[in-house]
């Protein structure tokens, strides 16, 4: 009796698991994917660096949003395709304060616990041609006063307490972008290939 009770529970759970995961699957061969923004779509801290081993591992389960204090997890929908019920985050709307709330209740190695100065979400990239200290247009240091690693992460360029450099440090999580007073964010998340400083080409 033992034996055919446990199997029952068993079965139960396995068809539990597949009503919940097999929508989402649907959902995502009926979604096409559209061309995103990466600038405006950043993984959340500790997401698995390869995307389509993250889009595989992810359920859908909606949790990381549910469990985020300032809101700042979205979901992708019709834009998704494979990305489809996938959180991301658009930092020139709302950015991570790095609370690692999502970390935590993530179901799946989608997302893993990582310590704060090992996420790895991007790097902020500042464009000097339009930062408004670096164009002597006025004095700002939004983006160092927001930067929850501090000056490990951004900092003013030494000389000079207003013009902001970015750090190695930084993790990514778009605060800078979020506070950044300028129109046109001369500071955005980019890959750390990219590097902290935009680069301009003159054509010929």
């Amino acid at each position: 009796m033992k034996r055919r009770s446990t199997l029952k529970l068993l079965v139960y759970s396995a068809s539990l698991l597949a009503s919940g995961v097999i929508p989402i699957g649907i959902s995502r061969l009926m979604t096409p994917e559209t061309p995103i923004n990466p600038k405006r779509h950043l993984r959340p801290p500790g997401a698995l660096n390869d995307e389509q081993a993250f889009n595989a591992a992810c359920i859908g389960c909606g949790l990381c949003g549910e469990v985020c204090p300032p809101r700042c997890i979205q979901f992708h929908q019709r834009d998704g395709g494979a990305k489809a019920n996938t959180p991301y985050i658009n930092p020139e709307e709302k950015a991570c304060t790095l609370c690692a709330k999502c970390m935590e209740v993530c179901p799946t190695n989608a997302l893993t616990v990582v310590a704060r100065d090992q996420i790895t979400m991007g790097i902020s990239q500042i464009d000097r041609s339009a930062c408004y200290p670096w164009v002597d247009r006025g004095v700002c240091g939004a983006c160092v006063a927001i930067c929850p690693l501090g000056e490990k992460g951004i900092k003013f360029k030494r000389w000079n307490q207003y013009q902001p450099i970015v750090q190695n440090a930084c993790v990514g999580c778009g605060l800078c972008v979020e506070v950044c007073p300028h129109p046109s964010l001369p500071i955005r998340i980019v890959k750390r290939t990219k590097g902290t400083v935009t680069e301009h080409v003159i054509a010929s």
